[in-house]
């Protein structure tokens, strides 16, 4: 596990994961809000996301936080290993409401409410999103290590297992 991506829901919990992941072992971090966003919510062009995406893919060690689907395929093909936070829309959803209002190092905005178009993006995302997420899934199944977690407590004891293997 040298180059991994974490994708999943919006709410889902993809940073806080890859956070505690990078604590663990010692990965650089990188959110793809981060990279994507400015502070004022517009973005960069999508050619230009993929060009600071291929300067990292140059590394020999990363961690990726974010679905972002128009490059997903793209940095599937660059990874090693998968994480997929399949999670229930309601805890996706209770997810997102309860970063709002805090300060977060993972997003270049301040979420002051709850936007009403990104919670149907959440409501809708196992209909529109996770289709195509696990066709991906499918078609690198030999090559990628996948690890996909349907609860939050099938993360955290994996987390917590992998600590006591790198400690």
């Amino acid at each position: 596990m040298k180059k991994v991506i974490v994708i999943g829901c919006p709410g889902s919990g993809k940073s806080t994961f890859s956070k505690r992941l990078k604590e663990i072992t010692n990965l650089p971090l990188y959110h793809l809000d981060m990279l994507y966003h400015y502070e004022d919510g517009s973005h960069i062009t999508r050619e230009e996301f993929k060009d600071k995406l291929r300067v990292i893919f140059k590394d020999d060690e990363w961690i990726l936080d974010g679905n972002y689907q128009g490059t997903l395929e793209f940095r599937i093909r660059e990874c090693d290993t998968i994480f997929l936070l399949d999670y229930p829309m309601e805890v996706c959803v209770k997810g997102a409401e309860d970063r709002v209002g805090i300060k977060k190092d993972d997003i270049p905005w301040f979420e002051e409410t709850l936007n009403e178009d990104f919670k149907k993006r959440i409501m809708k995302f196992s209909e529109e999103c996770l289709p195509e997420i696990y066709g991906l899934i499918d078609k690198y199944k030999e090559e990628k290590e996948i690890i996909i977690f349907k609860t939050r407590k099938e993360a955290d004891d994996y987390l917590k297992e992998l600590e006591k293997n790198y400690e």
